[in-house]
């Protein structure tokens, strides 16, 4: 492979701080995740997190028309899944979150997270250092990728 030449997008990180932080009743998870990165200067990461959400508003994003389908969903479900990433667009900490929720008969619904409000959750961030990760538009998909 030639130097420069990066033809899947890869970056390399080395791993940097582990944050662990317990969510506030009625906070929004992606908020409460977006200041967290931003007062600790995480400007790259992953995340898990596990816990409960009172409600929710999920997306599916439709390929062909690029835009995204709203799912809002208005009863308490269990985070049986919840995993994303932090990295930059325009400049600032953007978090990218996707879930699996279970209601209280174990029937799941799943996608892209665009607002949960917090009943009780708990978040392992993992830091990373490295190469500035910038999310960019992307005229094949419609969305803002990763920079490659």
């Amino acid at each position: 492979m030639k130097v420069g030449h990066n033809p899947m997008g890869l970056f390399e990180y080395n791993a940097s701080k582990e944050l662990i932080v317990r969510l506030k009743h009625d906070a929004d998870l992606i908020q409460s995740i977006t200041e967290l990165a931003k007062n600790k200067g995480v400007e790259a990461g992953s995340f898990t997190a596990i816990g409960a959400l009172k409600r929710a508003k999920l997306g599916y994003y439709d390929q062909k028309n690029h835009e995204y389908r709203e799912m809002k969903i208005d009863s308490p479900h269990e985070m049986a899944s919840c995993v994303g990433n932090v990295s930059l667009k325009d400049e600032e900490p953007f978090t990218h979150v996707h879930v699996v929720l279970a209601d209280e008969m174990g029937n799941t619904k799943a996608g892209h997270l665009f607002e949960g409000i917090v009943f009780a959750a708990e978040v392992h961030l993992h830091q990373l250092e490295g190469p500035k990760l910038e999310r960019k538009y992307d005229e094949v998909t419609g969305l803002s990728l990763w920079g490659i």
